[in-house]
């Protein structure tokens, strides 16, 4: 991929850090996605010599960009959709340093899917009144009505709670279906206090009076309308930082996978990576999942330790990547299925992402967003079955017919999204007091917390992470937040939504392989 952006400052030697030896000896930084990024960018950008040590043979975690050669050219598929917006200024002026000119200015349009029509989002009066209908809508409205008279009853679950407030008829239609994909279990088995923080303020009148007469009081949090997005998907990002730390004279190694965290008189003294060799280092900063630094130190942590780290559990999710013969599906960056009759949960169209994505005009490019468990059926369903079930749910959607498929794949997303659960808490705290205990190793990133979070948080716990080393600061990375609640209207909390919490296979494999 060509570098069409204007040269780098070459790195200027910073006033001596207050962490001693940082000049003297690397810091080894564990994986290579967002955080591990930033970390190394700024601490080579201030001259002090970092590696990097990824296991894959691709920069960017589960942020990266998957690259396929097709009709016309390269097709590029965002895993998981990830639009760069947010409220902290300086990890916006780091992406425009990063990404200068190649940083496009896109339109946000997301909708939902609901019984073969696309619902805007938010509601607006009259695109609601037409597709539901007068029948579906007084039905919705009969039964909101109902709900707000009648006893209330138990409020346990979600679907309780919910019902209570809207009526069983909208919450068939629009919270039933999408949250059951989403977390992977029946609505019945939520808990309706979760229910409760992630749905705090909002009534149906209130939406509609919103979608009908304005939000002029800001009942309804609006969302934004353009986002930030690298010309070539997310993956530029980081391969563009990856360019630029070599350039400043930093190491990223990849396929170079860490085995093992050796550990003396409660520092890291060695890293040992798969070839066997060992890494010394005054200083580590590791993105590496919580559950695997709990398998890799030597020795190994206490009972209580590693039985806190089995316990964390991850909600999983694999995208069917297809390139479709003729024009896009629709025009939105995705769009949300609501509908019980197929599995996927979020549909993408690359193109409205960016129209460098797709090389061909003729051509639509999409991903099929399916969430799910590691091990269990969907996860082990075999690619080519991945590629049929999507083009067949496709067509029963009506968004296209399984003949315009010119090729499509699989790929999966392990260790997605961190879940909390009601012993998390707990299980983090003790992980936490373990870690406290390794004075020059400090966790970053989505996984190395284990905080369900976007890129703008990953990489300012990096940035807080290297003000510790260099500017002797004694930020709590565990209490970084950058506030960039942006998409959609839901704040991400620490709420847990299991009434008890699924087992999935991905527990009982070792801590680290």
């Amino acid at each position: 991929m060509t570098d069409h952006r204007n040269d780098k400052t070459p790195a200027t030697e910073a006033p001596e850090p207050a962490t001693p030896g940082l000049r003297e000896q690397p810091t080894l930084i564990l994986g290579a996605g967002p955080a591990g990024l930033t970390a190394g960018y700024l601490l080579a950008k201030q001259g002090l010599p970092v590696i990097i040590f990824e296991a894959e043979d691709q920069v960017g975690g589960i942020a990266k960009t998957e690259v396929r050669d097709g009709p016309g050219g390269k097709y590029r598929f965002d895993l998981g959709g990830h639009r760069f917006f947010t409220k902290v200024k300086e990890v916006d002026d780091l992406w425009h340093e990063i990404m200068r000119e190649e940083f496009l200015l896109r339109p946000r349009m997301s909708r939902i899917y609901w019984n073969r029509k696309f619902l805007d989002y938010p509601l607006r009066g009259p695109d609601v009144i037409k597709k539901l209908g007068p029948v579906e809508l007084t039905r919705c409205m009969l039964s909101y009505g109902w709900a707000k008279v009648k006893p209330k009853g138990r409020e346990d679950t979600f679907e309780q709670w919910v019902t209570n407030r809207f009526g069983k008829r909208l919450f068939d239609n629009f919270f039933r279906s999408y949250t059951e994909k989403l977390w992977g279990v029946p609505v019945s088995e939520i808990r309706s206090d979760w229910a409760a923080q992630r749905i705090k303020g909002l009534s149906f009148f209130s939406a509609a009076k919103a979608a009908f007469f304005g939000n002029k009081d800001d009942e309804i949090k609006s969302l934004i309308s353009e986002f930030h997005y690298p010309r070539y998907g997310p993956g530029q990002m980081w391969e563009t930082m990856t360019d630029d730390i070599e350039k400043l004279g930093g190491k990223v190694l990849m396929s170079t996978p860490v085995k093992q965290i050796k550990v003396e008189d409660g520092r890291v003294k060695t890293i040992v990576t798969s070839d066997g060799q060992e890494w010394e280092s005054n200083y580590v900063i590791s993105s590496l999942p919580l559950r695997n630094v709990a398998g890799m130190v030597e020795p190994a942590p206490s009972p209580e330790v590693r039985s806190a780290a089995r316990g964390i559990r991850y909600r999983d999710f694999l995208t069917v990547s297809l390139v479709l013969d003729g024009e896009d599906l629709f025009p939105d960056n995705w769009i949300y299925i609501h509908e019980p009759d197929v599995d996927v949960g979020r549909i993408q169209n690359f193109r409205s992402w960016s129209p460098w994505m797709v090389p061909d005009p003729n051509k639509a490019c999409i991903g099929m967003e399916y969430f799910c468990f590691a091990g269990d059926e969907l996860w082990e369903m075999a690619d080519d079955d991945l590629v049929e079930k999507g083009m067949r749910e496709l067509e029963m959607l009506g968004l296209a017919k399984r003949d315009a498929l010119e090729f499509g794949f699989a790929t999966r997303v392990p260790k997605a999204y961190p879940m909390y659960d009601m012993d998390y808490a707990e299980r983090i705290g003790t992980m936490k007091d373990w870690l406290n205990g390794i004075d020059n190793l400090q966790q970053v990133g989505r996984n190395g917390l284990h905080r369900y979070n976007n890129s703008d948080h990953s990489m300012l716990t990096a940035m807080r992470a290297v003000d510790n080393l260099v500017k002797g600061t004694e930020h709590d990375i565990w209490a970084v937040n950058a506030e960039s609640v942006y998409h959609e209207t839901e704040q991400q909390d620490d709420q847990q939504p299991y009434i008890e919490a699924p087992e999935t296979q991905a527990q009982n494999e070792p801590l680290h392989r």
